[in-house]
């Protein structure tokens, strides 16, 4: 298991539009996937499940990864968090 924390750069934080992108790189991986934030788990597959956790920006986030080539799907989610998700 490889995790590292990120801070939400996004305005709007995790609603729709980075939420579905976050969510559509993670279920390309063969790891299981979570978020942590406030201390929870949240399955980061599930589009619902991100988008309901409230995250904000400014707010900082742990991806989690749990698989057979966890460390480069982390790096790749990471970088993707980082980058905006497309905004």
């Amino acid at each position: 298991m490889v995790e590292k924390s990120v801070v939400i750069k996004n305005k709007e934080g995790m609603h729709m539009r980075p939420s579905s992108e976050f969510t559509k790189l993670t279920t390309k991986c063969s790891s299981d996937v979570t978020i942590v934030y406030n201390g929870n788990p949240i399955n980061a597959k599930s589009i619902l499940n991100v988008m309901s956790a409230g995250i904000k920006c400014g707010d900082e986030i742990i991806i989690r990864c749990d698989g057979e080539n966890e460390a480069e799907e982390l790096q790749m989610l990471v970088e993707a968090v980082e980058s905006g998700l497309g905004e």
